[in-house]
């Protein structure tokens, strides 16, 4: 919660880790160019069976996303013939509205890319495979993990989701565009009051400044002043002044109506892809969101970009090492088995991952990470570099949210949009989202 001063769920759709495209199949091009040579470490050798399965397998994000997962989707088709992986995509937004008519049909994808938004909404409620069966037996090899990464995909006591990567919350920086607009970029130690100068000289300048995801970053400003978005039973909001709802706001109604960020109607016609972001176009000087997304961000704008950390203070409070995504199994699929040999060779395949290049997010796999290293462009050092301050600068991240959290999510943004709107106050929001937000997370206890 980039602190106290986001703005707007909608305009959070600015920078997540969205797609543009949709694919039916990983044998059309979606932008994919010829498979590249065969892995020989053990985890990519040829399959012995004989049997052919067939694995469908969803994912969001932009187009170079797609471009290599379908790669690397190719790569293990060949070395196992008889798998063939039909591929399914959409932007972030777009592939949530698609995978909620599936699940009510019991018709999930095999392999799902999961979010930690959405951990519990489908973990809890059956719809994904226990892949515990697959790390005890070796089949999802998880030696060379963390066991705190692999916990972070647990639900009720169940592993429910593999954790591919870890990412850190980042305001994505054009430093350059701010020197020319004769404002001094931020130290890492930087402040709400410095984004607050910062913000207004980039105005003077015709300059907007990135959007901040509410259901992201008010939850960060909550963690930097000792306070949670849920308490830790995941029964009611965990914070009990409403003032830290109308400090947050506050500042993010000042934003908007300063015109320092972007407008709802023009934010609500983004894709949420790296090419349609503000910082690309060159518009912004910033874009809020994950770690992960600084490489989809720097390749799209073709400049030179900087990772900063969130304002604070007491931003180590507020910082979070966090899943970039999860693969998940659903719990209905008829090949569980061989898509848990799917995504060991996402996990573990240091070929593989010569393509993936930590662009979900910091492999989980030390000796994977270890492999890339030498072999990282400049941009994929800066995120790999970010992650490891990060690390050494950040607290525990909080549960995974609890059922209805998807609801109350919405309800932020629809909240949010209000007050921007003038069409309640700060003060009657914050009495409003708690009443709602309650009701919600009532309705939804066991």
């Amino acid at each position: 919660m980039k602190k106290a001063v986001v703005t707007l769920m909608s305009l959070s759709m600015i920078f997540t880790a969205t797609a543009c495209s949709s694919g039916t199949s990983s044998n059309q091009s979606g932008g994919a160019t010829t498979a590249p040579t065969t892995t020989t470490t053990p985890s990519a050798t040829v399959s012995a069976s004989k049997d052919p399965v067939k694995l469908r397998m969803a994912w969001w994000g932009g187009q170079a996303r797609h471009d290599y997962t379908l790669k690397v989707i190719e790569m293990y088709e060949k070395a196992h013939p008889n798998v063939k992986i039909e591929a399914e995509y959409a932007a972030f937004d777009d592939y949530w509205k698609k995978l909620a008519p599936q699940a009510a049909a019991n018709q999930l994808p095999d392999i799902i890319q999961m979010d930690i938004s959405y951990l519990t909404q489908y973990g809890g409620r059956n719809q994904l495979a226990d892949l515990t069966t697959f790390t005890k037996s070796k089949i999802l090899n998880v030696d060379d993990v963390s066991p705190n990464a692999v916990s972070g995909g647990q639900v009720g006591g169940k592993l429910v989701a593999m954790n591919i990567g870890v990412n850190a919350l980042t305001s994505i920086m054009d430093f350059e565009m701010l020197k020319k607009a004769n404002i001094t970029p931020p130290e890492k130690n930087w402040t709400w009051n410095d984004m607050d100068a910062i913000t207004a000289k980039a105005k003077a300048a015709g300059k907007i400044t990135g959007g901040f995801r509410d259901d992201v970053f008010f939850p960060y400003y909550l963690r930097t002043l000792g306070q949670k978005m849920y308490n830790a039973e995941g029964t009611a909001l965990g914070y009990t002044d409403d003032k830290l709802f109308v400090d947050y706001f506050t500042r993010s109604q000042k934003y908007y109506d300063a015109g320092s960020v972007l407008a709802l109607d023009k934010a609500a016609q983004k894709k949420g892809t790296p090419e349609d972001d503000e910082l690309t176009l060159g518009n912004s000087i910033s874009s809020n969101g994950w770690s992960n997304q600084f490489i989809g961000l720097a390749t799209a704008s073709k400049r030179e970009l900087v990772l900063q950390p969130m304002p604070g203070p007491d931003a180590n409070k507020g910082l979070f090492l966090k899943p970039s995504m999860y693969w998940s199994i659903s719990s209905s699929s008829k090949v569980q088995e061989e898509a848990a040999k799917f995504i060991d060779f996402w996990i573990n395949d240091i070929e593989a991952n010569k393509i993936i290049k930590g662009e979900r997010g910091v492999p989980v796999a030390s000796k994977v990470k270890e492999s890339l290293k030498p072999l990282l462009s400049p941009n994929e050092i800066k995120v790999f570099d970010y992650v490891a301050w990060a690390e050494k600068n950040s607290a525990p991240m909080d549960p995974p949210n609890p059922v209805g959290s998807i609801e109350i999510e919405k309800l932020l943004k629809d909240t949010a949009e209000k007050i921007m709107y003038k069409k309640i106050t700060v003060q009657e929001a914050a009495v409003s989202f708690r009443k709602d937000a309650t009701a919600i997370l009532d309705k939804n206890k066991k």
